[in-house]
């Protein structure tokens, strides 16, 4: 693990998603993390020794879901499938699909495999695995604050994890979509899925896919970073939010347990500039509890 000493930095961004902004200060005290995403080896290892089954790999209950078709109640876990045209971009439904039999064993589904990729960061992930991989291991998960002050690697203030220009000299820093989204991917940086860790420079801190490959979880529940932002002070070790705060307010359908959703940092091979520009320490989306994709991982921390 990489030891990051503890600081004040500027949180967030006014230039890019409103979720990002107001930008405030805040302090962190220092921490250990761990220099890039579990990868499927290491993950493969933890469940060999406890036998563990992820989210993804479990049935759903009926009791939990008591208006859902029990057909439609099996283990499975979200998966991206490209289009082989343009499509509407405001319809995520026609490159995100439901895949059973998907999970960290099957990151595309039945009949794929991670044997030729052990060295690529874990998917299918859901909030409850990193837990359990965190108790196991004797870590942590990052608060959204600490993990941005370990991506930006201590350039306070640069658009990204290694300063202002998003290909300096023209070379990419990190895993991304190249070309249009979500049906045309030129892979200039050798990519179309997520990458060995480590393929890309790593940050000040020595720190490798901070951004893309895939988004990282943090332990803050999903909350406005209004409610943390106040000009005259800075904030010392935030914790965002509270469950009931984080739940989506905007759910159509109210029948459908109301899901608590924790931040997502760092963007993924799937973030392009015509479509999602999270590629940067400042970005954050929310993400359910209880869901995982293919394009979603996590690191960990030791606190002192």
């Amino acid at each position: 693990m990489v030891w990051i000493d503890g600081g004040t930095f500027t949180m967030g961004s006014d230039r890019h998603y409103p979720e990002e902004a107001p930008t405030h200060r805040v302090s962190v005290g220092g921490f250990w993390i761990d220099p890039r995403p579990v990868t499927n080896a290491e993950f493969a290892r933890f469940v060999s020794r406890t036998r563990y089954r992820t989210v993804a790999e479990r049935t759903p209950s009926a009791a939990d879901y008591p208006d859902a078709d029990p057909d439609q109640l099996v283990a499975g876990s979200s998966v991206f499938v490209k289009p082989d045209r343009p499509v509407r971009m405001d319809l995520p439904y026609q490159w995100w699909h439901w895949v059973p039999g998907a999970d960290w064993r099957h990151p595309q589904g039945p009949g794929t495999s991670i044997r030729k990729r052990p060295d690529h960061p874990v998917v299918h992930i859901a909030w409850d695995d990193v837990v359990a991989y965190a108790e196991w291991a004797g870590k942590e998960v990052p608060t959204e604050a600490e993990w941005e002050y370990a991506c930006r690697g201590g350039l306070d203030g640069a658009e990204f994890a290694w300063g202002d220009e998003f290909a300096p000299g023209n070379t990419l820093m990190a895993n991304t979509w190249h070309g249009e989204f979500p049906h045309h991917n030129t892979r200039v940086d050798r990519f179309e899925g997520t990458s060995p860790v480590g393929s890309f420079p790593p940050n000040g801190y020595g720190l490798v896919d901070m951004v893309g490959n895939v988004w990282e979880w943090t332990q803050d529940w999903y909350t406005a970073h209004q409610g943390q932002a106040h000009a005259c002070c800075v904030a010392v070790d935030p914790r965002g939010g509270t469950e009931a705060d984080s739940v989506d307010r905007a759910q159509v359908d109210r029948t459908q347990p109301r899901i608590g959703r924790r931040v997502i940092k760092g963007g993924s091979h799937l973030c392009a500039p015509n479509y999602c520009r999270r590629y940067r320490p400042a970005a954050r989306m929310a993400q359910a509890v209880e869901t995982s994709t293919s394009h979603l991982g996590f690191r960990l921390i030791i606190r002192p």
